[in-house]
């Protein structure tokens, strides 16, 4: 069996308050690169290997945990032999957990002929409860919007899905040297922050609303990237006493400037970064923009991606 699972980019909560009985709510965009793409076999025994790829030991390790936790989850052996020949990025800001766990769980699940649904896994691994975005790329990719959690343990429902136009495309920025805030730190840092203004969580719903998601119905880009834009300075700020400023990584900040001075409308962070993002309308845009980052940014990795508008790939 061969899984191949997109990664998502996060643009923001829309309600950090909480005030109306949900918290959270999220808008993201599943992508078509970076992706995992993860084979299994069946074999007697559990065994991972993988490409010669970054962070390919660690990664290794947390398909044979994923595997241990849905077999047990499936009620089916723990064996199979993984192979990674790609992976995203981990504590990157692309959901690199989520989807590695639910590409394991389905491989595992059709190697054994069991039935495998994704929500139900995913509250299993107490993923995708802060945020249903990733969760949804892996099932129906597009852009996403999900409406938050409430007092249960099941996953934010998605509030809408969109397709993401063919023609735009996403400049990826990516920091090897840094990491996002992640695990036990990202827990502190939602327990000492302090309650978001209900005032901007009402503004960011607005923007997503009224802005954003009809801008992506007409195709309009500018309006669309004014309006993830606005949110990100909202919740980069937000979040900033944690991150060491509005984007976790000094670099990026650096190169989101020279977007923004080009006067390009939609940029940001994905999640807690350090990867961040610059939407054009097409190719051409996308290559001269990469073009004059690496110039002036050569300590970063950039890439060019597209929106994805399906889920993860099972065969």
């Amino acid at each position: 069996m061969r899984v191949r699972a997109p990664a998502r980019l996060h643009f923001g909560f829309l309600d950090l308050h909480g005030g109306l009985g949900r918290r959270f709510g999220s808008i993201g965009l599943g992508l078509d690169a970076p992706g995992i793409d993860l084979t299994a076999t069946r074999a007697d025994t559990l065994t991972v290997t993988g490409s010669e790829i970054p962070g390919l030991a660690a990664e290794c390790e947390r398909v044979r945990g994923y595997a241990a936790l849905a077999a047990r989850h499936l009620g089916v052996p723990e064996t199979g032999a993984f192979h990674l020949a790609d992976l995203i990025p981990a504590h990157a800001g692309f959901g690199s957990g989520t989807q590695l766990a639910l590409s394991v769980a389905a491989a595992l699940a059709a190697l054994h002929g069991a039935p495998f649904a994704p929500a139900a896994f995913a509250d299993v691994l107490d993923r995708g409860n802060r945020s249903g975005v990733g969760l949804a790329a892996f099932v129906t990719g597009g852009l996403i919007v999900d409406g938050g959690r409430d007092d249960s343990e099941a996953p934010p429902p998605v509030i809408a899905r969109l397709p993401f136009p063919d023609t735009w495309r996403v400049v990826l920025l990516l920091d090897a040297g840094r990491t996002g805030v992640h695990g036990a730190e990202e827990r502190r840092a939602f327990r000492e922050l302090p309650r978001f203004p209900a005032p901007e969580a009402a503004e960011i719903c607005r923007t997503v609303l009224m802005q954003v998601l009809p801008a992506v119905v007409t195709e309009d880009l500018a309006r669309f990237g004014a309006g993830i834009t606005a949110i990100q300075r909202r919740i980069g700020d937000y979040f900033a006493p944690h991150q060491g400023g509005r984007y976790a990584s000094a670099a990026v900040a650096a190169a989101l400037a020279d977007v923004e001075a080009a006067g390009i409308a939609g940029f940001g962070q994905s999640s807690w970064g350090p990867t961040g993002f610059a939407l054009v309308g097409n190719d051409a845009q996308a290559e001269g923009l990469v073009a004059s980052l690496r110039a002036c940014h050569p300590g970063l990795t950039t890439r060019i991606a597209r929106g994805r508008n399906c889920g993860a790939a099972v065969d």
